[in-house]
């Protein structure tokens, strides 16, 4: 991100976690931007699983282009739903109490990204993952010195406070 701010002169982050879902549910309020369920016409995630009323589908056992399935959600993004997991800014807390209400990333005692040890947190599921673990609401943590193919990441063009 360091290279991509020098390039254009504005700061680039990854999203907190309370950003991340508010871009994914896009002023909806079902489990998925798209509606109650999920099919592999709509999204990338492992179809020999089912979500509700869903029907099985198609595994395809990598990721895919973004927008190949060409519904975005009401902000126009692509791909919040499957595809890979996409890391957050946040340290991974077991549950929101003493969540910050701001919409800011949710640290424990450092603030320095490069600094970090331990897990963050993961949104949106991916190719190789059960249709439910791809909902707006539902969270999963990494290492963040760990290794995962199904890994991916969204960047935000920070405007005002910038975390680092």
């Amino acid at each position: 991100m360091k290279r991509l701010t020098a390039h254009t002169k504005r700061q680039y982050r990854l999203p907190s976690e309370a950003e991340w879902e508010y871009a994914c549910r896009a002023e909806t309020t079902s489990p998925f931007h798209f509606g109650e369920t999920i099919t592999t016409d709509l999204a990338n995630y492992d179809g020999n699983y089912t979500y509700g009323d869903g029907v099985k589908g198609v595994d395809r056992e990598e990721t895919t282009e973004v927008g190949s399935f060409g519904v975005a959600n009401n902000f126009g993004l692509y791909d919040m739903h499957g595809n890979v997991w996409e890391w957050c800014l946040d340290d991974w807390h077991g549950n929101y109490e003493g969540a910050p209400i701001d919409g800011c990333a949710w640290f424990d005692n450092n603030d320095n990204f490069y600094q970090k040890k331990g897990r963050t947190v993961l949104r949106g599921g991916s190719w190789g993952i059960y249709p439910r673990s791809c909902r707006s609401a539902f969270r999963d943590y990494y290492g963040r010195d760990d290794h995962y193919y199904g890994l991916g990441f969204r960047v935000v063009c920070a405007v005002g406070r910038i975390i680092q």
